[in-house]
């Protein structure tokens, strides 16, 4: 069975254009036609978006996974113009971030066909530096011997993507392991110098895990992680573009600079998509106030509660191109992670689509041509979790 999407306007390759037909077969694209006939919807029909960083939503931690809360996150996502996402799990003793992974592919088992597709797990730790830590906990943070990348191997192709901090004893030789096993290295909570993190890709790092926070920073002599990155084609860079991670200038500059290898991501986590509140986060409590920054106890950034729509439209209002900023959230972070059937409409492609409307809202999302969301008919979700008030916040 054929269906036929006709829109006004379409992100295909590099460009807009429309009006264009697409003709799904078979959760697939079949072929894209520059012409339209019958009903064309109104507005911009592109790619689903694709984040390959992201810890929780809608109230629900990746670390802390059951069954519903898999499904809220993936029934929700589309409602952001997510059809694929790669779940996250930051730093914890490390059987139990494989335990965390196993329980997230278990719930993930139960969800297919219910709107966003996972992609597997991602680890970020624990193996990253304690001189970087972020909101991980530095206490559980171990060098990655070869024992310890073999008991993560232990996932098989579950693991799509290991962020490590390379200067760690052991740390080129894991980059090099986990890339011949076909795993997505990002370099991360790390105080690598610039020199090793050229080394990194050498050995076949292909990723930098949230530019610019919880790295050793640029210097005119010492380029540390984002000096390199800025200028080593080999990286992508992943960029939480929420505005506070990394402030506008610095964004415009990373696009100016690197262009069709920046990936917007979220790092977003169970405060995503909620009202203000208190949430979890690898097992801890995070404070999400009125700014809409999640933070530690401490008052370190936590993770965000962006959403890669919202992504899109910030570094569309700081003067990046559209399309270069459709394609950070669409075919950039498929191609990293090696999903070339993604983040395109193209024949072959699978049929992963989202409408957006004139404020750049998603307005109906396709999962390999099945329609999961709908701005017209959709109702909001009574099934989110509560949240706890902090003392002191307004409710």
């Amino acid at each position: 069975m054929s269906t036929v999407l006709a829109a006004q306007k379409a992100l295909i390759g590099r460009g807009f254009t429309g009006p264009v037909s697409v003709r799904i077969e078979d959760g697939r694209i079949a072929d894209v036609t520059e012409t339209a006939n019958g009903d064309v919807a109104s507005g911009l029909l592109t790619p689903g978006l694709v984040d390959i960083q992201v810890n929780g939503a809608f109230g629900t931690d990746f670390a802390e996974i059951d069954n519903d809360g898999m499904r809220r996150i993936v029934r929700n996502l589309p409602r952001t113009g997510v059809t694929r996402f790669l779940p996250t799990l930051i730093t914890a003793d490390l059987d139990r971030i494989v335990e965390q992974a196993r329980a997230v592919l278990a719930a993930v088992s139960t969800v297919n066909g219910y709107g966003a597709r996972s992609l597997g797990v991602h680890l970020e730790g624990p193996f990253l530096s304690p001189k970087r830590p972020g909101v991980h906990d530095p206490s559980l943070m171990v060098a990655p011997t070869p024992e310890r990348i073999e008991a993560v191997l232990e996932l098989r192709d579950a693991l799509r993507m290991v962020t490590l901090a390379p200067e760690l004893p052991g740390g080129f030789e894991a980059v090099q392991r986990l890339t011949e096993a076909g795993v997505l290295v990002a370099v991360g909570h790390t105080d690598a110098t610039g020199a090793e993190t050229t080394k990194a890709a050498d050995l076949g790092a292909q990723m930098i895990t949230h530019l610019f926070n919880a790295q050793r920073g640029l210097g005119h002599r010492e380029p540390g992680v984002p000096g390199v990155a800025l200028v080593d084609d080999r990286y992508t860079l992943g960029l939480i573009a929420d505005l506070a991670h990394v402030g506008a200038d610095a964004c415009r500059l990373v696009f100016k600079a690197a262009g069709d290898r920046v990936a917007l991501v979220t790092d977003a986590v169970a405060a995503a998509g909620m009202p203000p509140g208190v949430y979890r986060l690898g097992g801890a409590d995070v404070l999400l106030s009125d700014d809409g920054v999640p933070r530690s106890a401490e008052g370190t950034i936590a993770g965000s509660a962006l959403t890669l729509d919202r992504a899109i439209r910030n570094v569309i209002s700081i003067g990046v191109d559209p399309v270069t900023a459709f394609r950070a959230a669409t075919v950039v972070p498929a191609d990293t992670i090696g999903e070339t059937a993604l983040g395109r409409i193209e024949p072959g492609a699978l049929a992963d689509l989202v409408l957006w409307d004139d404020e750049l809202r998603p307005s109906k999302a396709w999962v390999e041509g099945k329609l999961v969301y709908d701005a017209e008919t959709a109702e909001p979700d009574t099934t989110l979790p509560p949240h706890r008030e902090a003392a002191g916040q307004p409710s």
